[in-house]
């Protein structure tokens, strides 16, 4: 078992079982497959992590470590981590905080954080302290300084800390002087963190202030006075932000406070008044709203008068229709888009085939796809492929697909397994694969898991997808 090998399968899910089809055998009773990949010579993490977790929830502690023993002996620092968690949950703290030393004493920024917070809770907050201030331009570090640094009483220690970050004339982290055009607030998240030592001192008019005062980073579309006013039940002065110049993120999570008291027309109404520069956003956020209340095709509506022909807005679009049992009419949309554009990429193309599986037409919708100049494409393959298992025909969809592209493996492998072919999954999912430069889509990180920096990401794959980072 090697660290760079378990790192790389784990980041790009290559010659492993992926996590989400782990829960999958887990889930239909393949437990003994799951535990002996766990203690395979070369390793299968991801099958060794839930296997370890599930020993852990019945209370083999002893059990649960041994089996994740292999992969820390590596020195790998996600089997490290994963074992120290189920170690302090298990009420073995010192175990946990003698497991982590050595990779904080290596300059690991995620383990000093994770030092830092166990010796936190178990009664050695000074030293975690300590060990945090030097290093306080790190996003992790900061944070993790804000939550034992208010918990100590030193809060105001941290917060001045903090301001001084914010003052002008800080140099650029890379060259070392002011006057570089890199110069910037580091960490980056400063404003929110000295907003939150403030909250958690119980002063939230002064954390609101420095909110106001300062330009904040939008992180995975929350707006932090938005949260900070929600928290607080302050609706009134954020629909004020909304209304004056509140950005979109705000005007969501205002709508996500009002539905979730039950004020659905309130939560309408945040969308609708919302400035016209965020129209796309908060209009495809509207038309999810209603369709979660019964109001599909209001929803139709509102995306209809986008007149928008970008894939992510047509594709919300297309769903409703197919939800309404309108979708017919989700192909006339798509067919004056075609007319209007004078062609049809791939991206538009695909809405068609669910549409017309609902018409009754998957066929000649299977045919028209392999027909398209992009219909051969490996991911053109795939989409058929999930045409064909969502119609019931999940056999077709098997014989479709090429077992030696990796890409299309992640695709296959569910397919199997929902047909009982748990061993051929398997096999198929950890054969290795020829490396190079190009990767599949199915991968999620390009380097260490420790070593990723999940700054504010803008465009609209981080729209749609909210959920953050991967816990993987």
């Amino acid at each position: 078992m090697d660290a760079a090998v378990l790192h790389r399968r784990a980041a790009w899910h290559d010659e492993c079982v992926p996590p989400d089809l782990v829960d999958r055998l887990l889930a239909l009773g393949h437990i003994e497959v799951v535990r002996g990949l766990a203690s395979a010579e070369d390793g299968d993490w991801f099958c060794a992590r839930a296997w370890a977790r599930l020993l852990a929830g019945r209370g083999e502690l002893d059990e649960a470590v041994a089996v994740l023993a292999p992969y820390v002996g590596t020195g790998w620092w996600p089997a490290v981590e994963e074992a120290t968690r189920l170690l302090d949950a298990g009420g073995r703290g010192e175990e946990a905080i003698a497991l982590v030393r050595p990779f904080e004493r290596d300059g690991e920024r995620v383990a000093l954080r994770d030092l830092a917070l166990l010796l936190a809770r178990h009664g050695q907050g000074e030293e975690a302290y300590e060990l945090l201030v030097p290093h306080l331009t790190d996003r992790l570090v900061a944070e993790a300084l804000v939550d034992v640094g208010v918990g100590l009483g030193r809060g105001d220690e941290v917060a001045e800390l903090l301001e001084a970050r914010l003052t002008p004339g800080n140099v650029c982290p890379r060259c070392g002087t002011p006057q570089c055009p890199g110069a910037s607030v580091e960490p980056f998240n400063a404003v929110s963190l000295l907003a939150s030592v403030r909250e958690q001192q119980g002063r939230t008019d002064e954390a609101l202030a420095v909110l106001r005062a300062y330009d904040f980073t939008v992180v995975n579309n929350r707006d932090p006075l938005a949260e900070l006013l929600v928290r607080h039940d302050r609706l009134d002065e954020l629909r004020a932000y909304v209304a004056g110049e509140g950005p979109w993120e705000a005007a969501r999570q205002l709508a996500e406070a009002l539905e979730a008291r039950g004020d659905v027309a309130g939560a309408v109404d945040a969308y609708r008044s919302h400035g016209e520069e965020d129209r796309r956003h908060t209009s495809y956020l509207l038309a999810q709203l209603l369709a979660r209340h019964g109001r599909g095709a209001e929803g139709i509506e509102v995306l209809r008068a986008l007149g928008s022909a970008e894939d992510w807005i047509v594709d919300a679009l297309c769903e409703l229709f197919a939800a309404e049992g309108r979708a017919e009419e989700g192909l006339a949309h798509l067919d004056a888009l075609k007319a209007r554009r004078g062609q049809e990429e791939w991206e538009l193309f695909r809405l068609r085939g669910p549409l017309m599986a609902a018409c009754g037409r998957l066929d000649e919708a299977l045919a028209e796809a392999s027909a398209h100049p992009e219909g051969r494409d490996p991911y053109a393959q795939q989409w058929l492929a999930h045409l064909l298992a969502e119609a019931g025909r999940p056999e077709e969809a098997v014989a479709l697909l090429d077992t030696d592209r990796l890409e299309q493996t992640r695709v296959l492998a569910p397919l199997l397994i929902d047909l009982g072919r748990v061993e051929e999954a398997v096999t198929l999912l950890r054969t290795p694969r020829p490396r190079s430069r190009h990767r599949s889509r199915s991968a999620t990180a390009t380097v260490p898991p420790s070593r990723r920096e999940d700054r504010a990401l803008v465009g609209r794959e981080r729209f749609l997808d909210t959920s953050g980072v991967a816990d993987e």
